[in-house]
């Protein structure tokens, strides 16, 4: 046999799908340099077996392809996911309290305890979210600070006195400090109409070192990949800023140790000064500047700070500023001229129209002529825009915000409504491309299983239905946003999404079958296996024994050394401190403004 056929990864026994149009099951995947060899039966792919070959018999188990996020704050998510107490996927307020009580305990001053999104009332079984008294008894003397989407944020007195917040503090533009009747302040935040006191707030908290930093990212990394995430369009974010923020990503890839590809797209920082932004960006990165673990993606999801429609649906719809138009087209235009593939987060038909009169005139004398742009969540976009999108040769990548905020659309806009926010079905049957996200990690959480179970069961996080049998997806369909829908969204369809040789290796053997379960065990699935490039960068169960090197957690005291990430309560007992361990939903309200994605 010649030497360039030898595997380094042979895949045996499995039942393979593989979302390829050529040979859509399988038994067996050999891997080669990064890239699929073989795909087909155990004996096709046992040829390219070597002295060199490492072979595992995967017992029947379920393959897919490795899963692809097209909206995750992951670079800014990496830099805090050690200082963070994740209540994604915790079943009981009782335990996420007894959470918070122990990780105050351990936390040192001047550190905080930060439980930053993911999470809802309405997971809990008691159905409601913490209280402020509550709150104080779980942690008297450390600071703590309760993020709920981007809607409000809960502090104990501690966090109010490192903060300085007092009776004499002023309410910030576009944020309410609660108070009790003689002026005191609660210790609740509230984003009226954005999120900027939040993210000042949480900006006056320590931050890890570099050191810990990397580290923070590196799990944050192998979380996903216990997850069966393998690839990611990052969007950016508030407080993200180029390339400062980017230096610990950027270290993890000169260094290998990378376990996660990542296109990043940049988030312009500064009111009034978008268009300096991308001027200055584009003399130091182009897009497509990287390699296939790490690279530019374009722009956005911010784009200019007028065009910024919140989703705060406990709120009426914003009225974008009159300024939006003379803003956004300067920008537009320097993006098409440049060649810049761009997203745009854009929540609500009012103003996806407003933006897409701005597409089209740029269009006219700036021609996008097959530049890659997008829109994120399109919850009430209709079908006349959505044809609209489709002549320009936009797309738009949806996210299970709804999941997480689904009661309160309900309650605004009525069941009727939400059947159809965002219209999946007319998305996909304009042709425009479509991929499948979270938006994590504070408005939803980051495991994808949240979001295939929100696309085939319809309903939320809570239980509560949104759509009919008409409306929701066939499990395959739904897989295929996460998979090869979502190439599109970084340019790589035809190179990644699905397990065809000579694209590239990434795959997931599951812990249990996506095709089969029933649907409320969809959420619970997780990966046994995952293959990133042709190498394996999870493993659990029976197949520990392929399982990178562990990785102690710096520091010390990181709230997911003892509780790890999402809640999973099949691997509660193997956790330092037994009484909880894995997070996901929301909580309170709603709302977010995209001030501060």
């Amino acid at each position: 046999m010649s030497a360039t056929l030898e595997a380094d990864l042979i895949l045996t026994n499995g039942r393979i799908t593989t979302l390829s149009e050529a040979t859509p099951a399988a038994s067996g995947a050999a891997m080669r340099e990064g890239k699929f060899l073989a795909v087909g039966t155990d004996a096709d792919v046992l040829q390219h077996k070597g002295v060199h070959t490492t072979v595992i018999d995967l017992g029947g188990r379920r393959v897919i392809p490795g899963l692809t996020d097209s909206h995750l704050h992951v670079i800014r998510g990496g830099l805090n996911y050690n200082m963070e107490l994740r209540w994604d996927g915790v079943p009981s307020l009782a335990d996420a309290l007894r959470m918070l009580t122990e990780q105050a305990r351990r936390t040192p001053a001047p550190q905080w305890v930060r439980v930053v999104g993911g999470w809802t009332e309405f997971q809990f079984v008691e159905r409601r979210m913490p209280t402020l008294d509550e709150i104080n008894a779980a942690a008297p003397e450390t600071p703590v600070f309760i993020l709920h989407l981007y809607d409000r944020a809960l502090l104990n007195g501690a966090a109010l006195r490192a903060v300085g917040y007092t009776k004499d503090t002023p309410d910030p533009p576009g944020g309410r400090i609660e108070r009790d009747r003689a002026g005191n302040p609660t210790g609740m935040l509230i984003a009226k109409p954005n999120a900027m006191i939040l993210y000042a707030t949480l900006a006056k908290g320590p931050k890890l070192p570099f050191e810990d930093q990397v580290n923070s990212s590196r799990h944050f990394m192998r979380e996903l990949n216990r997850l069966g995430v393998t690839s990611v369009v990052d969007a950016g974010g508030g407080f993200q800023n180029y390339p400062d923020d980017y230096a610990v990503i950027e270290h993890l890839a000169r260094e290998g140790q990378m376990t996660l590809r990542i296109a990043y797209n940049l988030f312009t920082q500064r009111p009034g000064n978008e268009l300096d932004d991308f001027k200055a960006w584009s003399k130091l990165v182009s897009p497509g500047d990287g390699n296939d673990m790490y690279r530019c993606n374009g722009a956005g999801e911010m784009l200019v700070f007028s065009a910024a429609d919140f989703e705060d649906f406990l709120e009426p719809r914003p009225d974008l500023s009159p300024s939006l138009e003379g803003d956004l087209e300067p920008v537009i235009a320097f993006l098409s001229a440049n060649r810049w593939p761009f997203r745009l987060h854009a929540t609500y038909e009012e103003s996806i129209s407003r933006f897409l009169d701005v597409f089209e005139k740029v269009d006219r004398d700036v021609p996008f002529n097959g530049l890659r742009w997008f829109f994120d969540h399109a919850e009430t976009v209709s079908r006349r825009n959505l044809d609209r999108i489709a002549a320009l040769g936009g797309g738009i990548a949806i996210q299970h915000r709804m999941a997480y905020q689904g009661e309160y659309f309900i309650d605004r806009y009525g069941a009727e409504a939400a059947r159809h926010a965002p219209p999946i079905r007319q998305m996909l049957a304009t042709g425009i491309p479509v991929g499948g996200g979270t938006d994590a990690t504070r408005v939803a959480s980051y495991n994808p299983w949240m979001g295939l179970y929100w696309l085939v069961a319809g309903k939320t996080v809570g239980g509560t239905p949104l759509y009919g049998p008409g409306e929701t997806l066939s499990r395959e369909e739904a897989l295929r946003l996460y998979t090869t829908g979502n190439a599109w969204f970084s340019g790589e369809t035809g190179k990644k999404g699905s397990i065809t040789p000579g694209q590239l290796a990434d795959l997931v053997v599951l812990s249990d079958d996506f095709f089969t379960v029933p649907e409320e065990r969809i959420k619970s699935l997780e990966s046994v296996l995952t293959v990133l490039g042709g190498k394996v960068v999870h493993a659990s169960g029976s197949f520990s024994g392929h399982n990178p090197p562990p990785l102690p957690f710096s520091p010390s005291w990181s709230p997911p050394a003892s509780f790890g990430g999402y809640h999973n309560a099949a691997a509660r007992s193997a956790l330092a401190r037994p009484a909880t361990a894995r997070s996901r939903n929301r909580g309170f309200d709603a709302g977010c403004d995209c001030f501060v994605i």
